[in-house]
């Protein structure tokens, strides 16, 4: 039964591993909630966002990344979350930025438009947004609005590593063909990392190997 391509290298060694335990052993708190670009907090330390379909589990991720049960509200109903939430990092050399979920078809048109037009020029204009994780669950073919959002960011020039979430719901056989293909999506983008993280908040796969990719932005 085939297996899942090992994450890179540089990210797995005992050092790397270490340093991402070490980042996120530090106390995490919420720090601010922005509903518009002029009520963005001035730019400091490093900022990664994660950016997602609504459901995708962005929230529960960010639980686990930080060892925090609750850090993190999870929305009862998808597409809830429209403002960007940051959440800072020990003293503040990075924090983690909870942006609003794009492609819920139940929302109504012009919610959609605003809160996907806070995200987009965030996005562009943000001078310490080192990275963004583009979240995709494993379990569902990729949509026309995640290659939209993976032009957008190629535009602005911003790097983005694709996660795969939920991978515990998968088949090995199924979740490795799964990461090949959308492997194959991120090499075809510029900004694209050219590396896929495959994790799961429930068992616990991938989530140390996150750390580290994020921690090696952090110097």
């Amino acid at each position: 039964m085939p297996d899942v391509a090992p994450p890179d290298p540089a990210i797995t060694d005992a050092e790397a591993l270490e340093a991402g335990r070490l980042l996120f052993a530090q106390n995490t708190q919420f720090v601010h909630a922005a509903q518009t670009v002029e009520g963005l907090l001035e730019a400091r330390g490093i900022e990664v966002a994660l950016a997602g379909r609504s459901n995708v589990g962005k929230s529960t991720l960010i639980n686990a990344i930080t060892g925090h049960v609750a850090l993190a509200r999870v929305a009862q109903a998808p597409g809830r979350t429209r403002q960007l939430n940051f959440f800072q990092v020990g003293e503040g050399r990075l924090s983690i930025v909870d942006m609003p979920g794009y492609g819920y078809a139940e929302a109504p048109k012009a919610v959609k438009r605003d809160w996907q037009g806070l995200m987009f020029r965030y996005l562009r204009g943000r001078p310490n947004l080192r990275r963004v994780l583009l979240l995709m669950d494993a379990r569902i073919e990729d949509k026309p609005a995640d290659h939209t959002i993976m032009g957008i960011l190629d535009k602005a020039a911003v790097a983005f590593q694709i996660v795969l979430t939920k991978a515990d719901k998968m088949k090995p056989e199924l979740l490795a063909r799964k990461h090949e293909a959308i492997l194959a999506i991120a090499r075809k983008h510029p900004a694209a990392l050219n590396d896929v993280i495959v994790t799961s908040s429930e068992t616990g796969l991938g989530i140390a190997e996150l750390r580290a990719s994020i921690a090696a932005l952090v110097v």
